[in-house]
């Protein structure tokens, strides 16, 4: 069977050191945000260019620090696309502010930033921008409209580990960076665990503040705050795994350029690539004409291809955030019907991938 991710099979390669790191810090004693996770802070902060990063529990927890860190307080509105996943509009909602959807763009699927202005208001307080799939958004634009109206700008970078945008990485354009590092990410650990990042010092000791009770030391607490903090287990095998990401996400690249190659079936439309983007393929999504959607995937399935659908509801029409729908959001509706992720992980073996192009040839 192949399936659209395997996380396992990045465990099973890197076993030796991951099970020698998880020794390592059980016989240390020390379990909550000790030297593993100072390490990787400074080499996550390293490897994307930028001043100070956060470790967070989660990718959503990370949002919501994010969020709270610039006083977002209730009634307040976000600007973000539906088309991404639950938790990004979740963070939204858990700190009291609205959710504002903008639509996306057919060919990529990022937000359709010329659509953004039209939704800014005296209440709009922050835009947060998805890397889609590990496709950068159009941050050039985007950060002309930041600074046109004074708008923090949050990165919501958790499918987009190590993307670039003319050659600069993601998540060092806006006022911070929100990673996940769940299990099947470009960078994952094998459990929950996030990150952010920013180049503001005054807002880093404010989300170290945040994450941890307030404390500014054990039991002493300078603000309210609440518990969203990385553990050490998850930052020592994040820390094993950071060093392998450019070549995770390099084999991510070729094999979807194999896809973007060989991939001849009428009945299937692939992703359009930008030249000036570093797309590192968290997922490979193409749409399946004519509503044959479900037909497509029983056909793979019945060929042991196990494919994924991403997302299939898109949040505006999720039943917790139907009171935010006031808008059209033709594009996003039509493609959450055609889209489908198929398999591209790293550790694909060669066979694995001329046969997923096969079978979807004669489909």
């Amino acid at each position: 069977m192949i399936f659209f991710a395997n996380p396992k099979s990045e465990y099973i390669y890197l076993k030796k050191k991951i099970d020698s790191k998880i020794k390592k810090v059980l016989e240390s004693n020390s379990y909550i945000l000790g030297k593993e996770v100072e390490n990787f802070e400074k080499s996550f902060s390293k490897y994307i260019g930028i001043k100070f990063s956060a470790g967070v529990s989660s990718g959503t927890d990370a949002i919501i620090l994010a969020l709270q860190s610039i006083n977002i307080k209730k009634g307040d509105e976000i600007i973000t696309s539906s088309h991404t996943a639950y938790a990004t509009i979740a963070a939204i909602v858990d700190v009291g502010a609205i959710p504002v959807f903008v639509d996306i763009k057919r060919d990529d699927f990022t937000i359709d930033v010329s659509k953004i202005e039209k939704k800014i208001s005296n209440k709009t307080k922050a835009i947060i921008a998805v890397h889609i799939y590990g496709n950068p958004v159009d941050i050039k634009e985007l950060i002309k409209i930041k600074k046109r109206y004074k708008i923090p700008l949050i990165e919501d970078c958790a499918q987009a580990h190590g993307a670039e945008y003319k050659k600069k990485k993601v998540g060092t354009f806006g006022d911070f960076s929100c990673f996940s590092f769940y299990p099947t990410k470009n960078l994952g650990t094998f459990g929950d665990a996030g990150i952010v990042s920013t180049n503001k010092n005054k807002i880093y000791k404010k989300l170290k503040l945040l994450r941890e009770y307030g404390w500014v030391k054990k039991n002493i607490s300078l603000q309210n705050g609440s518990n969203k903090r990385l553990d050490e287990l998850h930052a020592g095998i994040l820390n094993i795994k950071l060093a392998y990401l450019d070549q995770f996400n390099n084999k991510r690249i070729l094999i979807a350029h194999k896809y973007l190659k060989f991939i001849k079936s009428k009945k299937i439309i692939l992703p359009e690539i930008s030249s000036f983007k570093k797309h590192v393929f968290h997922l490979f999504v193409v749409r399946v004409k004519n509503k044959k959607r479900n037909n497509f995937l029983n056909y793979l399935k019945k060929n042991n291809i196990y494919a994924g659908i991403h997302y299939p509801i898109p949040n505006h029409l999720q039943k917790p955030f139907l009171k935010y729908h006031n808008t059209k959001l033709p594009i996003t509706e039509e493609i959450s019907k055609e889209i489908v992720s198929i398999p591209n992980y790293p550790l694909l073996s060669n066979k694995q991938i001329s046969k997923i192009i096969d079978v979807i040839n004669k489909f």
